[in-house]
């Protein structure tokens, strides 16, 4: 792990679910660094961030019903979401030496996979993996797929393991280093 953040890298444009996704990782990152409270942390964003320019940043315009799920969603199951991200983390990198905007990233991306059924899981990890490719240039954006890709396998077996369903020994379900191979 780098440690480096690069916020100003450049990225594909993203839709309204994207922008509100990034936004909500933001403003999670927020909740835990500034100790506000989720309602001033929302206001704030809704009145002031989303679609606006702020310090001569444009903010892309979000779909503000997604953030707000996104964030209290995250809030609401935290202790829910936790176990399942520390599972799939290497024994050496627990959740709790993962820097904040990582644990953010990991947790509302963790929080839609168990709760928008309505969504790909393969869409929602490509989106928090450019999400973290927006912050990270280093091994973040691959840790960040590899985790989402053990919990989706745990969470939507059968949308991501077709077949597969109730077979979990390691001979027909093995962990892999690199989940981008199993995409296809």
């Amino acid at each position: 792990m780098s440690g480096t953040a690069t916020p100003n890298r450049e990225t594909k444009p993203a839709n309204k679910r994207g922008a509100a996704r990034l936004a909500a990782v933001q403003a999670l990152y927020q909740l835990e660094v500034s100790g506000s409270s989720l309602t001033e942390i929302v206001a704030e964003y809704e009145n002031h961030r989303l679609g606006r320019e702020v310090d001569g940043e444009q903010y892309l315009d979000a779909d503000a019903g997604w953030f707000r799920s996104i964030v209290a969603g995250v809030v609401g199951r935290q202790r829910q979401i936790d176990p399942l991200i520390h599972a799939a983390l290497t024994p050496d990198w627990p959740l709790a030496r993962l820097e904040v905007l990582l644990r953010a990233i990991l947790r509302a991306a963790v929080f839609e996979l168990g709760n928008r059924p309505d969504v790909p899981a393969r869409v929602i990890i490509n989106e928090y993996v450019d999400v973290a490719k927006a912050f990270f240039d280093e091994d973040e954006p691959g840790m960040v797929n590899g985790v989402l890709d053990r919990v989706a396998r745990k969470l939507r077996a059968q949308e991501v393991n077709p077949g597969r369903v109730g077979d979990t020994s390691p001979a027909t379900e093995p962990e892999t280093d690199n989940p981008a191979q199993d995409e296809g």
